[in-house]
């Protein structure tokens, strides 16, 4: 018992600084679309990230508290499949979303020619149909987790086991076993060449464009492109702190294809969570609509103004 629960006081700082992380910037960002009536592209994929993000804590962190206090048997197979399938697939969808992030900025800070001006129009002009389409293709690439998931009792399991907490992933076949967990990390790594080729291209654009503006910083142009630029730099920080940590999470994933090793799983389970946790606090640091309060749309300004301008001439009147 006490082995369970130092295991769950494990994730207890993630659950303290993700949980509240993720839920402020959806509430934040929920206030920017209702009075500005609109959201940048930037920040609805931003939102989109913190939906996610949350899931991913809230599916580990539930399961481990009932096992930690003696639950083991609350979770049946539906469950357990249901489970282990919504933590995957947002999972997926984290890093999903943090490759998408880092092509849209790539693209918002290209050269502004023919081509890339198009791209950038049609890009943010679409992004929920985007968003949307990455969200349906990564639950069309999670079906092992309603075929191999089950609870986790004392019936027998073979050796292509992984236990999570309370269920427990039965691949049944090695081979079964290794192409599941070489696919899965195959796609993480073509997602991450792409936040990184992106990323690289952030960088040196930054590079040159700090070249550039070196003694006209105070024309309008250069406080203009100042802004693009620092949401440039909290996408890098993002990129980052996602390949350091998944990446040492996909380490010990091909670790675990040719080793038996269970005490890795809760190693895994925390670095899968740590983005998850650590991210909001990029996202809030570096995106000034989360360090200020909403501004009304200019059309309800202007209406708001209007009203005030009517109230005072009935005053002046009466």
């Amino acid at each position: 018992m006490e082995n369970r629960l130092l295991k769950a006081i494990e994730f207890i700082p993630l659950v303290v600084i993700g949980v509240p992380g993720n839920i402020f910037i959806l509430v934040k960002f929920a206030f920017v679309r209702i009075l500005e009536k609109k959201l940048l592209p930037t920040n609805l994929i931003l939102m989109v990230l913190a939906s996610v993000n949350l899931i991913v804590l809230v599916s580990r962190v539930i399961p481990l508290y009932l096992y930690s206090v003696g639950l083991e048997e609350i979770l049946n197979d539906a469950l357990c499949k249901l489970t282990v399938f919504t933590y995957r697939v947002c999972r997926a969808l984290s890093i999903s979303f943090t490759s998408l992030l880092s092509c849209h900025q790539c693209i918002l800070i290209a050269p502004s020619n023919r081509h890339w001006s198009y791209l950038k129009q049609k890009v943010s002009r679409h992004m929920l149909i985007i968003i949307m389409i990455v969200i349906i293709i990564n639950f069309l690439l999670y079906p092992s987790s309603f075929l191999y998931a089950h609870e986790k009792n004392n019936s027998t399991s073979s050796p292509y086991t992984l236990y999570l907490v309370t269920c427990r992933t039965d691949f049944l076949t090695y081979v079964s076993f290794v192409v599941n967990g070489l696919l899965l990390v195959v796609k993480d790594f073509i997602l991450v060449g792409l936040m990184t080729l992106a990323s690289s291209y952030i960088v040196n654009v930054l590079f040159h464009h700090g070249k550039t503006v070196k003694g006209i910083r105070s024309s309008d142009s250069a406080e203009g492109k100042s802004v693009e630029y620092k949401a440039s730099r909290a996408v890098i920080l993002l990129v980052v702190l996602y390949v350091v940590l998944f990446g040492l999470d996909n380490s010990l994933w091909l670790y675990t294809l040719f080793n038996s090793e269970p005490d890795l799983n809760d190693a895994r389970i925390v670095l899968s969570c740590s983005y998850s946790a650590l991210s909001p606090i990029v996202i809030i640091t570096t995106n000034p609509k989360l360090q200020c309060k909403p501004k009304l749309s200019q059309s309800r300004l202007q209406s708001n103004t209007q009203k005030e301008d009517r109230e005072g001439k009935l005053n002046s009147i009466s």
